[in-house]
């Protein structure tokens, strides 16, 4: 499965559309404004919330929490030790831990699970520089928590972007 994302990522407020390969709108990723935290929701396209996601209040490093349907789905944050690539680790709720790494910044990046690629993320493929897709390589895996890690990994990359 691949999906094509525009590149308004990510700002306060921002409302854009994730389409598939052949250019349908598939998730409408709501950026809410005017909160205390970052928050963001995953919608389908009849505006209906799949995934809710928002920054942890009271974390020693900057947090997001994926929820569907009011309970836990992931917790992202930046790995410790982590000097020459961009790396995220992702805790699901079941115990197990997906593994986001690459050039986050440049939007080229993978998501892996025990080794094996569940998704890449890549504007390599694309000659818009506007645009990236997410390319999912598994059939069994749940594309909106994939798509809603991605969003959550280039808003911590970007918030530290605009610290430095």
């Amino acid at each position: 499965m691949r999906f094509l994302v525009r590149d308004r990522l990510l700002g306060f407020g921002d409302d854009y559309w994730i389409e598939d390969q052949h250019g349908n709108k598939v998730f409408l990723v709501d950026g809410k404004a005017m909160r205390l935290r970052d928050t963001f929701e995953l919608k389908d396209t009849q505006g209906r919330v799949l995934i809710d996601i928002h920054q942890k209040m009271f974390a020693l490093r900057d947090t997001m929490v994926i929820e569907r349907d009011g309970e836990p789905l992931a917790k992202i944050k930046r790995k410790r030790l982590s000097l020459l690539r961009n790396h995220y680790r992702v805790s699901l709720a079941d115990g197990s831990e997906l593994d986001v790494s690459g050039k986050i910044f440049d939007r080229e990046f993978a998501i892996d699970y025990d080794e094996e690629l569940l998704a890449q993320i890549s504007r390599r493929w694309l000659h818009v520089r506007e645009t990236y897709g997410i390319d999912i390589v598994r059939d069994d895996v749940d594309p909106a928590l994939l798509i809603a890690v991605a969003v959550c990994v280039i808003h911590l990359a970007e918030k530290e972007r605009e610290e430095d």
